[in-house]
């Protein structure tokens, strides 16, 4: 359990950053809600209060180290001792990297990477006076990562798992009780994919199972209270890991097939609206929006049966239980032939 009752949510305004803050203000924290837009950060403080949850906001861009670091400060001062930091906020540009600006790619990994590791940088600085404290970052399902189209978020998720890895080894040496724990989100119905900057020339959809915000909010409250180093979302990821592993070749076929046809609609953006559509990349998106993107009839909700939790450690277990019936079919068909030969 955690010593005091402070979150600190960067990304908190929409999406999965504002069903965190709702999850863990149900949980009994008091909530500091981090974003560029002030009006979606006094919507989501709304609905706080709502639940009688005490909140504070304070409008920032991530990717300012000294500001997020005056933030962590501005809470201890004003909330308390800051126990948990759940580094939401993120952007990321839709296309292939040949078509791909250089400025885009440099600003998308920007938000998600640095302004993870700023956000990281500012957690540590309070938490390491007491010891002890929870760092959350975001990452990408098993399924998602090296997904075409992608290669922008998958880049910078991939630079934070790693960055992650290392602070752990550090955090290990230093004898500091402080976790960093990944959640891997699959695809969750927010509202990126109506406004991530689109170069495809086709309107983007979620790839594999969609899940609710309330899902990721729900594995983030998981993350803080477990002792993994990580926790999944369903057993999506179980069978791209293992082909990934095992059959790198045929995944890769597949994915340069099916990675296009179930991210892309049908129909081309062609009218002056669809393309001159808004996009978050380097301004807030006008308008206070909810938690929920435009695919509510097929996310998986809390209540289903197939939005359960898997962490890090029971992961690795199913992934070795299924190199083992893999090894065993092996064997077997090997036996079959043998026999079948000295039949014959």
């Amino acid at each position: 359990m955690v010593s005091t009752s402070v979150a600190v949510i960067t990304g908190a305004g929409s999406g999965i950053g504002r069903a965190t803050a709702v999850a863990l203000g149900r949980a009994g924290f008091d909530i500091a809600l981090l974003g560029r837009d002030a009006d979606r950060l006094q919507e989501t403080a709304h609905v706080l209060d709502r639940h009688h949850v005490r909140s504070l906001m304070i409008p920032l861009d991530v990717t300012h180290a000294q500001a997020v670091s005056h933030a962590a400060a501005t809470v201890e001062e004003k909330l308390g001792s800051i126990a948990v930091w759940v580094n939401g906020a993120g952007a990321s540009a839709f296309g292939q990297v040949a078509d791909l600006p250089v400025a885009d790619i440099q600003r998308a990994t920007y938000v998600t990477y640095m302004g993870s590791i700023h956000g990281t940088l500012a957690a540590l600085e309070v938490m390491r006076r007491r010891g002890v404290g929870t760092i959350i970052n975001l990452d990408l399902a098993l399924h998602l990562r090296d997904l075409p189209l992608q290669a922008v978020e998958n880049g910078a998720r991939a630079g934070l798992r790693a960055f992650c890895e290392s602070l752990r080894v550090e955090l290990r040496h230093d004898a500091d009780n402080i976790r960093v724990v990944m959640v891997n989100l699959p695809a969750i119905n927010t509202t990126r994919y109506g406004w991530t900057r689109n170069l495809t020339g086709k309107m983007m959809q979620p790839y594999g199972a969609v899940y609710a915000p309330e899902v990721a909010a729900e594995a983030i409250c998981r993350a803080v209270f477990s002792r993994s180093d990580s926790i999944s979302i369903g057993l999506g990821a179980l069978v791209p890991d293992f082909l990934s592993r095992f059959l790198p070749y045929s995944w890769r076929s597949y994915r340069a097939i099916y990675g296009y046809k179930d991210q892309m609609g049908h129909d081309w953006i062609e009218t002056e609206t669809e393309t001159s559509l808004p996009d978050a990349l380097y301004s807030p998106v006008k308008g206070c929006l909810t938690a929920n993107g435009a695919y509510d009839e097929k996310a998986r909700r809390l209540e289903s049966p197939l939005s359960f939790f898997v962490s890090s450690a029971l992961q690795k277990r199913l992934t070795a239980f299924l190199v083992m019936l893999f090894l065993w079919w092996l064997c077997r068909r090997f036996f079959l032939a043998q026999k079948t030969q000295k039949r014959s």
